[in-house]
């Protein structure tokens, strides 16, 4: 073997991982990596910022330095949901102490609209008030204090009319924000009709905040020329600045929209980030100055939209053994005043309908309401929790009919051979894994003999009772507007061997980031030491899809991996015909910071950055773009079938409670979880996501109530009345593990799956173990109706109506 060089750079990161290894505090003290050291996709890693996080050095939009000139703005936002602007007289406001300007709809340059999809966002009220928190103007002041005390000078008088808050009498008004949906496959009716059970129930799924921990938040500096620099927590650059533009009246390339990331998202920062950089950016280019814009909490609870609330119906054929031959499923989104993505969200929750079950014949109908509310939106699972809870919901109803445990129903109704066709059409592929999945939580969370001992508990126990669930999800994923498909990355390699990387997805705590530079690394031969992220821009690389549908690693990772290995095909092509005597071109590859060329005595091995060096001086581009567009997804809504997904990822869950029957109260005692991420990109960071997910799942089904009063104004608007889970509501025992040696059938990034959204619907399993404890009550022969949020009050009545019926 003859070595041509070695970077001294090489030994200095072995030397300093040692030494923290040796300390125990670096990378290899506490993360598993491969066989090198080197911690590329497919190893585990601490998130990229994770060091700064807890340090305090994570620079968010708040600690942004602005020059000493910067303006701050506050909003004047409507008192009322419903009625007619008549008066809004802001000189007052104007003169105030320390306002430079004031701004209303008369004073925006471009389109007024700012409807992310479709129209009906206005940036300001003209004449109709459509929520109680909707903006009517926004002043500029040299400090917020000002701004704000100056905002409430305003006179305005709107003449107010009822309210209409509820989505199903809209439906049957014919008051949609979007039309009505279908999606039907096979005799529905017949099966009904023919039917040996018809099971029937409703169901009310409520909304939840976003409660991201950092605000809605944008800096706006006016640049040369007509443009702006945006700086935004934002999911969705490209659109903000699509918007910004549009507002400006100006073309999109004379707004850079940065973000380099989010202190969380969840969604709601998908559409919902950008009105605010609408709003400064019109006045920092009004005054010249840069304008910031931050909402303090109770005012982004009050004008931002929720996770929709949703009214489901269903109606299912079932056998003898409880299985389903067929059923009509109705879905109501609560959508709020205007569009914005719930055509997307409510057709997510019809494709969800069915969660892992085989409908058989089945039409599923999805309502778009038009309600008196702020706008609803993307939210982690973006309409597929609320599709899901249906079927859930029948579930158990359908056990406590055949008289069987809620699991060997669920069991009997999975997706199979021979049944393995969705209601829209496409075929469910892996149903074997889902199977093989279930059978082995139920195994290992020794399910049988914990809910013999709960069976023996409950007939022992006439107010404390347990209940037992273990819930599947199969959840798809694309973004199932097609052109949304698709993504860059541009990479960038300096000549002493360092490596930048940059992509259209947004970083907002969920390591995205970090597995795109480990995917980097991979393709190079490097320590993830090696590659660093930038912010994301929208003049690095155009025109990118929002970082949502649990499509970021998927998408953008691709991307950056198709940059690095075209770089990487063009250096050993570089290589093959430089180097004296020529170097094997066959079986070249990158490893361990070197590239490495034949085998055996004739193996050669030339350092990384000597390779890049001797690239640069003989003229090679040592830069690359990358793109990526996901193949086989369709979808035709004329007919309601298609392929929406590129593939499903699959997980269970099996949660315990106990439950005070008289007050209500309960406490989940136990969770196991086995979720599907096919070759994990980084299982430290999926883990993380999967325990995440499911908790913000329990506190959307248990303790997060959403509350406005009858005249439509949000009433729990602060952390103080609306309750997230705290460390203290975690289980006791908590058992999380990824599925393993189960590849992704498809293409994927290393045969990995998406981790943001699917793990989310586990937390199901937390609502249905409560349904159990309850339905004991009745020595398991029904199942209570239990809207959610389950808090304890409506637990509390759910057993109340049960003894009732016993009188």
């Amino acid at each position: 073997m003859r070595t041509l060089t070695k970077l001294d750079r090489d030994s200095r990161h072995a030397r300093r991982e040692l030494d923290d290894h040796i300390k125990g505090s670096g990378p290899l003290a506490r993360h598993t990596v491969d066989s090198h050291g080197r911690r590329q996709a497919g190893s585990s890693s601490f998130h990229e910022s994770a060091r700064k996080h807890v340090t305090g050095k994570a620079t968010y939009i708040d600690d942004l330095k602005t020059p000493a000139d910067a303006l701050h703005v506050a909003l004047g936002l409507s008192p009322v949901a419903f009625g007619t602007l008549t008066r809004l007289d802001l000189e007052a406001v104007r003169t105030a102490p320390g306002v430079v300007d004031v701004i209303t709809v008369a004073d925006v340059p471009g389109h007024t609209d700012i409807g992310p999809v479709f129209p009906g966002d206005p940036i300001f009220v003209e004449r109709e008030v459509s929520y109680a928190g909707q903006c009517l103007f926004a002043v500029a002041a040299t400090s917020y204090m000002a701004a704000r005390k100056a905002a409430k000078r305003a006179k305005i008088e709107i003449d107010e009319q009822p309210a209409h808050l509820d989505p199903i009498a809209a439906v049957e008004r014919g008051e949609l924000v979007r039309p009505t949906h279908v999606q039907e496959r096979g005799d529905w009716r017949a099966a009904l009709e023919g039917a040996t059970h018809v099971i029937e129930g409703a169901l009310f799924v409520g909304g939840q905040e976003h409660l991201y921990l950092e605000g809605q938040a944008c800096v706006v500096l006016p640049s040369e020329d007509e443009g702006v620099v945006v700086h935004t927590s934002n999911q969705h650059p490209s659109e903000t600045q699509k918007l910004v533009a549009e507002v400006l009246g100006i073309p999109f390339h004379a707004v850079t929209v940065e973000v380099r990331r989010m202190g969380g998202g969840f969604g709601g920062k998908e559409t919902q980030a950008s009105p605010w950089a609408c709003i400064a950016a019109i006045i920092a280019r009004r005054t010249g100055r840069a304008t910031r814009l931050r909402l303090p909490r109770s005012i982004d609870m009050q004008v931002t939209g929720k996770r929709h609330p949703f009214h489901n119906r269903y109606m299912l054929a079932i056998d003898e053994r409880g299985v389903i031959q067929g059923g009509d499923i109705t879905v109501i989104g609560d959508c709020g005043y205007s569009p914005d993505l719930s055509d997307a969200i409510v057709d997510r929750a019809m494709f969800h309908a069915d969660n892992a079950y085989f409908l058989n014949a089945a039409r599923v109908t999805g309502h778009r309401a038009k309600t008196h509310t702020a706008s609803n939106t993307a939210f982690r699972g973006f309409g597929g929790p609320q599709g899901m809870m249906a079927i859930e919901a029948a579930m158990d109803d359908i056990a406590r009919r055949v008289g069987e445990d809620p699991l060997t129903v669920r069991k009997r109704n999975f997706y199979r051979e021979g049944a393995d066709t969705t209601h829209y059409g496409q075929r469910v592929d892996q149903t074997a894994l889902l199977q093989t999945l279930v059978a082995t939580l139920e195994r290992d969370s020794n399910y049988w003999a914990r809910r013999e001992h709960i069976k023996a508990f409950n007939r022992a126990s006439p107010v404390i009772k347990k209940g037992l669930a273990l819930t599947p999800v199969k959840f798809g994923i694309s973004f199932t507007a097609q052109h949304l498909n698709q993504a860059g990355a541009l990479l960038h390699v300096y000549t002493d061997g360092s490596v930048t990387i940059n992509h259209g997805g947004t970083e907002m705590g969920q390591g995205l980031h970090t597995k795109i530079c480990q995917v980097v690394a991979r393709e190079l031969g490097l320590d993830l030491d090696d590659v660093r992220i930038t912010a994301t821009r929208t003049d690095k690389v155009p025109n990118t899809s929002p970082t949502a549908a649990s499509s970021g690693a998927d998408l953008n990772g691709m991307a950056a991996r198709d940059a690095a290995s075209k770089l990487r095909e063009r250096l050993f092509d570089f290589a093959a015909a430089h180097f004296d005597g020529g170097l094997d071109r066959e079986g070249m590859r990158l490893e361990d910071g070197q590239l490495i060329a034949g085998s055996g005595e004739s193996e050669y091995r030339l350092a990384w950055g000597e390779l890049v060096q001797t690239a640069y001086l003989n003229r090679v581009s040592l830069s690359e773009k990358g793109f990526y567009a996901t193949p086989l997804i369709h979808y035709d809504r004329a007919t309601g079938q298609g392929r929406p997904f590129y593939y499903y990822a699959f997980g269970a869950a099996v949660s315990e409670v106990n439950v005070d029957t008289l007050s209500g109260e309960y406490r989940v005692e136990r969770v196991d979880v086995l979720h599907d991420v096919g070759d994990a990109l980084n299982p430290a960071i999926d883990l993380g996501q999967v325990e995440g997910g499911f908790i913000q799942a329990m506190g959307w089904l248990t303790s997060e109530e959403l509350k406005w009063n009858d005249k439509g104004v949000l009433t729990s608007s602060s952390a103080a009345t609306y309750k997230i889970p705290t460390f203290g509501d975690l289980p006791p025992v908590f058992n999380v593990k990824l599925m393993e040696g189960h590849p992704n059938s498809m293409a994927s990034l290393y045969r990995s799956k998406a981790v943001g959204e699917p793990p989310f619907m586990l937390g199901i399993s937390v609502w249905s173990a409560l349904r159990d404890a309850l339905s004991s009550l009745t020595d398991y022969q029904s199942s209570p109706v239990l809207d959610t949020p389950a808090t304890p009050e409506r637990v509390m009545l759910a057993a109340q109506a049960i003894r009732s019926k016993a009188l």
